[in-house]
C-alpha cells in the first residue's frame, strides 16, 4: 500500500516513515505543502497523511485545493492542532480522518488501512475471493484454509488486485502501487510477480487482458469480500 506522507518535522517524519514501513506500507515523504499538493495530483498513492502546519502552503489549503479539483484520495490529517473548531474545519473541509499528535503508529496504520479499504467498498480487513483469503492487518494469505507464503511484493500485488477485483489494471498502474521513490523497477517485474502468484494460487484467478493489463476475476457468484 503506497502512502504519501506530508510532514515538515524531520525527526517526526522519519519516525512515521520508519514505523509505517515496518507495517508493510510504502511511504513517499514530502516536507512542504506545494510538494504535497503536486504529489496528490499524480494519483500514485492510495492514501495521504497530511500535516497542517506545512511550509510554502498550509495543509488545510492543500486539502481544500485538491478537493476542489475533485481528487478523492483518502486523506488523514495528522496535526498538533487539537481544538474542536480545527477538527470540525478539517473534516468539513474534506479530510477522511483527523488525528492529533502524538499518535500510536499501529493505530495510524489501522486508520490508513480502514480508509483505503472503505474507499474501495470494503468494510473489513479480511478480503475473500473463492477459497482465497487475504488478511490485510496481519499480512497473511490462506488458500482453502492453508497458509500461502508470499514475498512482500507478491502480497502487495495481490492486495492491489483484490481491492480492484474485476477491474483491469495496467502494468504502469501496478508498478505505481508496488514501488515507492528510490526503487529501480525492472521492466518485467510485474510479470514476474504475476507468474509467482499464479504458481502459488489458483492459476486462473489472475487473468491477462492482452495489450491492457491484468485483472483478478473471482469465481462466479463469489463475493470478493465478506458482507459486513
Amino acid at each position: 500500500m503506497r502512502i504519501l506522507l506530508a510532514e515538515d518535522d524531520p525527526l517526526l517524519g522519519d519516525g512515521l516513515r520508519t514505523g509505517l514501513r515496518q507495517q508493510g506500507f510504502l511511504v513517499d515523504w514530502v516536507r512542504d505543502g506545494l510538494a504535497a499538493e503536486r504529489e496528490i495530483g499524480y494519483d500514485k498513492h492510495q492514501a495521504a497523511v497530511l500535516d497542517l502546519g506545512l511550509p510554502l502552503k498550509d495543509g488545510m489549503e492543500v486539502l481544500q485545493s485538491v478537493r476542489r479539483q475533485k481528487i478523492t484520495l483518502p486523506i488523514l490529517i495528522l496535526t498538533a492542532r487539537d481544538a474542536v473548531p480545527d477538527r470540525i474545519k478539517g473534516l468539513d473541509g474534506g479530510a477522511d480522518d483527523y488525528v492529533v499528535k502524538p499518535v500510536d503508529l499501529f493505530e495510524l496504520g489501522a486508520r490508513l488501512r480502514s480508509l483505503v479499504r472503505r474507499a474501495h467498498g470494503h468494510t473489513q480487513d479480511l478480503l475473500s475471493c473463492g477459497a482465497l483469503q487475504v488478511n490485510l492487518a496481519a499480512r497473511t494469505v490462506t488458500l482453502s484454509g492453508q497458509a500461502v507464503g508470499l514475498s512482500m511484493r507478491e502480497f502487495d500485488l495481490l492486495h492491489v488486485l483484490m481491492l480492484n477485483a474485476e477491474r483491469v489494471m495496467s502494468r504502469e498502474q501496478l508498478e505505481q502501487q508496488l514501488y515507492s521513490w528510490g526503487y529501480e523497477v525492472e521492466s518485467n517485474a510485474v510479470e514476474v510477480h504475476i507468474h509467482h502468484l499464479r504458481k502459488k494460487l489458483q492459476a486462473d484467478l489472475i487473468q491477462t487482458v492482452r495489450g491492457v493489463g491484468y485483472t483478478l476475476m473471482p469465481p462466479k457468484d463469489t463475493p470478493v469480500a465478506p458482507a459486513a
